[in-house]
């Protein structure tokens, strides 16, 4: 199985999940960010770091890019797309709202131009990634393949 796979096969599995800020528990509550630490325990174990207490206003104003940051720190960077059709499965988006706010919002792109993520309101879900969402990728990102190692029982 290839890491994509492994990515799409765990993220799809979290459709339907409920949305609750600040949790990362498939089936029974997550948000954006609890989301992609769930994918990742499931391939890695353990998560890198526990995350800071984090406010789910998506209009926060700061010159800080704590989501960014730690995205660029453990995952694989990637440049942001040019066209649309160019964003792969399995990449990690992370969004911004305006481009004066703080990247706040995370998401698994999935299969026929749909991305896999969870916001307020909402169970974790696919949207299409229509040109209003593409224009507010504010960072692109891969999960790290690690080196012939065995994850939860899968040989990658």
């Amino acid at each position: 199985m290839t890491m994509q796979q492994a990515v799409l096969n765990e993220a799809y599995q979290w459709l339907g999940t409920p949305y609750r800020h600040g949790a990362a528990r498939k089936q029974v509550g997550c948000d954006c960010l609890g989301l992609i630490r769930g994918v990742w325990r499931e391939i890695y174990g353990d998560e890198p770091e526990t995350p800071a207490t984090y406010a789910p206003d998506w209009a926060e104003l700061s010159d800080k890019e704590p989501l960014l940051d730690a995205a660029a720190k453990y995952m694989v960077s990637r440049p942001i797309p040019a066209l649309l059709q160019d964003v792969l499965p399995a990449q990690v988006l992370v969004f911004r709202w305006q481009p004066t706010m703080t990247a706040k919002h995370i998401a698994i792109m999935g299969h026929e131009g749909r991305f896999i993520h969870a916001y307020h309101g909402h169970r974790v879900l696919t949207s299409a990634l229509v040109p209003q969402w593409f224009r507010r990728i504010a960072g692109v990102f891969e999960f790290p393949q690690p080196a012939g190692q065995v994850i939860q029982g899968r040989n990658l």
